[in-house]
């Protein structure tokens, strides 16, 4: 998955999908979907913290925390909703 250190958002994107703090739906690959493990979520911070390094770029400590609080916000939680919505719509 190619990172944009430049860009905040793609860097904390790559860091939760890979520690597996999100994924995302097989089925509707814009639905991002948070697991909810909290040890996946912390190591993602510092995973991102790493990929942002690497390039000599800096965030500051707020940054990242905020812009991780707001992509797992924005997930859905624990099943994608569209899935749910076309399972339930069988039913």
């Amino acid at each position: 998955m190619p990172v944009d250190t430049d860009n905040l958002q793609s860097a904390i994107r790559c860091a939760l999908l890979t520690t597996r703090a999100t994924a995302l739906c097989p089925f509707h690959p814009e639905v991002i979907i948070r697991v909810g493990d909290d040890a996946a979520e912390t190591h993602a911070y510092y995973r991102a913290r790493k990929i942002i390094k690497s390039d000599g770029t800096y965030w500051e400590h707020e940054d990242l925390t905020d812009e991780i609080a707001r992509q797992l916000t924005d997930a859905a939680d624990g099943a994608c909703p569209r899935c749910t919505q076309l399972v339930d719509s069988h039913n």
